[in-house]
C-alpha cells in the first residue's frame, strides 16, 4: 500500500484480458494481476477474456463502467503497435479524464529498469470513467508486474480515495 496514503478503504477490480489465444488456464498476466491485487487485498468482482476487437473490448468495460461493485478495472494485453492491438483505441474514448502520468511513469520505468528503447513501443494508458479508475497494461507477465507493483498498487487506495471522496462530501 502507498506509502503517501493510509486508506482503509475496500477497493474491487476487475480484470479484462484482451487476446486472440489465451484462455483462463493460460491468461499468466491476467492472473498476476490477480494475485498481485490479492496479495493487497484487493477484491476481484470480475474477470473475462475478449478477443483483440474494438467492439468486444468496449462493450465489457462499457459493462463494468455501470456496476456500482466495480471500483478498478484493469486490462492487460493489446497495448502494442501490431494491427489486432487495440486495446487503446476501444478504452481511450470511454474516459472521461486520461490519467498521462501512468503511461509516462511506466515507460520511463520500464525503460530505465527493464526493457530499455523497446519501452517507446508500449501505450499503457490510463484514465478515469463514471468514478471508476481503469488502467490498460501489455499482456507479459513483466509489464504486468511492473506495473502493478511500482505504480498501482502503491497509489489504488489514493485514487480510488480521490474518484471517490465527493459522494462522501454529498457534491
Amino acid at each position: 500500500m502507498s506509502e503517501s496514503f493510509k486508506g482503509n478503504q475496500h477497493v474491487r477490480i476487475a480484470v479484462l484480458t484482451v487476446s486472440d489465444t489465451r484462455t483462463k488456464e493460460t491468461d499468466t498476466g491476467g492472473q498476476l494481476v490477480q494475485q498481485l491485487a490479492g496479495n493487497e487485498e484487493l477484491e476481484l468482482v470480475a474477470y473475462d477474456i475478449v478477443e483483440d476487437d474494438i467492439a468486444a473490448i468496449r462493450v465489457a468495460i462499457s459493462d463494468w463502467l455501470e456496476q456500482d461493485e466495480i471500483d478498478v478495472i484493469i486490462t492487460t494485453g493489446g497495448t502494442g503497435i501490431a494491427k489486432r492491438d487495440v486495446t487503446l483505441e476501444a478504452v481511450e474514448p470511454l474516459f472521461e479524464k486520461e490519467i498521462d502520468g501512468f503511461g509516462e511513469l511506466f515507460r520511463y520505468v520500464s525503460f530505465t529498469e527493464d526493457i530499455g528503447t523497446k519501452a517507446l513501443l508500449s501505450r499503457a494508458a490510463a484514465g478515469v470513467a463514471n468514478d471508476k479508475a481503469i488502467f490498460v497494461l501489455p499482456g507479459s507477465r513483466g509489464a504486468v508486474k511492473l506495473a502493478m507493483e511500482r505504480l498501482i498498487l502503491p497509489e489504488i487506495q489514493h485514487i480510488h480515495s480521490e474518484l471517490t471522496k465527493h459522494r462522501q462530501s454529498g457534491e
